[in-house]
């Protein structure tokens, strides 16, 4: 006997998918409202801490998008290699790598005009991110090692590497042995441009902005994007098609760690302007997250990136203002996320109470 059963059914409508979303983040909000209430606060006090924070001025909005930048674009690859059932848990190392071999080579080539050097670099970056990824998907096709394994450990060789270069090889030329690890400032010629003066906000945004309609037309209106959804909705159907699985496993997890090394690339050319130990909080990590709450749509996960990034943004003024933690927003963004991708459970399936009883009904 079964108290609660899941039965497929028909895909709702997607009104009826933006209203279950819709539901969930409301509900994650009044329970965050209930834990402010707890710890003493007003909600309506901590939730106007946190909207100033997220969008009350030029500045904050500024700093929104720009976390929000790179959590499109890895996200966008993350939704690529969901897209054949590949799991990449690895876009933290591709990220790094991505950052590191774009550094090395501003670096080595720092003569080259900047026309030309800025290019390379976004190659190089995606080139290495894409191998370290595709390196996981080769091994599922070829051995059927699990992706999910294999990319977790490749996320702990990149970022050891990545540290030891910059404990020696790369290390910033003024601070041998002491110091942050750091290199040198890259070439001035290959800095982004901020979109507006006084705000860190570069033009890399825009870029992710362009990157969601490409994927868009990418998944939805190409071969490629047909064969990997395909191999995602049923290999072996697929296979039985003509279908290479394989090259469809490789494509996608080599097409997701190029997006993830094009954002290091971003970082380090757009932010930092340099390759620095820590140069990423997790986002790797987080456009997982994002992924998720996105629906893995290209347009859903531009949505969740920038609602993400704002809430993490917002969460410092909140807690500046009202004394409430920022493990307060992070609880309320994982409560939003677990609400809305398990509401997502019934776009396909009808829950159903006690089914022995249903069951004599329909007998």
């Amino acid at each position: 006997m079964s108290l609660l059963v899941a039965r497929e059914r028909p895909l709702t409508s997607p009104l009826v998918y933006t209203l279950i979303v819709l539901g969930g983040a409301l509900l994650a909000l009044l329970l965050g409202a209930v834990l402010m209430a707890l710890w003493g606060v007003s909600p309506l006090q901590g939730y106007r801490e946190l909207f100033m924070g997220m969008f009350g001025s030029a500045h904050s909005i500024s700093e929104s998008l720009l976390k929000a930048t790179p959590l499109i674009i890895i996200s966008l690859g993350i939704a690529i290699a969901f897209s054949a059932s590949a799991w990449n848990i690895g876009a933290e190392g591709q990220f790094y790598m991505g950052a590191l071999a774009a550094t090395a080579c501003a670096l080595v080539f720092s003569q080259a005009p900047g026309y030309l050097l800025w290019p390379l670099t976004l190659i190089v970056a995606m080139v290495v991110g894409g191998i370290w990824a595709a390196l996981a998907g080769y091994l599922r096709a070829r051995y059927g090692i699990n992706e999910i394994i294999v990319t977790v450990m490749l996320n702990y060789i990149a970022m050891y590497f990545v540290q030891y270069m910059l404990a020696s090889p790369l290390r910033e030329t003024q601070a041998r042995g002491v110091g942050y690890p750091q290199t040198d400032v890259i070439p001035q010629t290959i800095w982004l441009p901020r979109l507006a003066p006084g705000l860190r906000l570069h033009v890399g945004f825009l870029l992710a902005v362009a990157l969601v309609f490409v994927v868009y037309m990418l998944l939805r209106h190409t071969t490629l994007g047909y064969r990997l959804r395909a191999v995602g909705y049923n290999w072996r159907a697929a296979r039985h098609a003509g279908i290479g699985v394989s090259n469809a496993l490789i494509w996608a997890m080599g097409l997701s760690g190029a997006l993830a090394g094009l954002a290091g690339q971003l970082e380090v050319t757009g932010v930092h302007r340099r390759l620095l130990w820590g140069i990423s909080p997790g986002y790797g990590f987080l456009a997982i997250v994002v992924t998720l709450l996105g629906n893995r749509h290209p347009f859903g996960i531009f949505i969740a990136a920038i609602l993400l990034a704002a809430l993490d943004f917002g969460a410092q003024t909140m807690q500046r203002g009202t004394g409430v933690p920022v493990a307060l927003v992070h609880t309320i963004q994982y409560l939003m996320v677990i609400l809305v991708v398990g509401g997502g459970v019934l776009r396909t399936h009808r829950l159903t109470l006690f089914d022995p009883l249903f069951r004599r009904r329909e007998a």
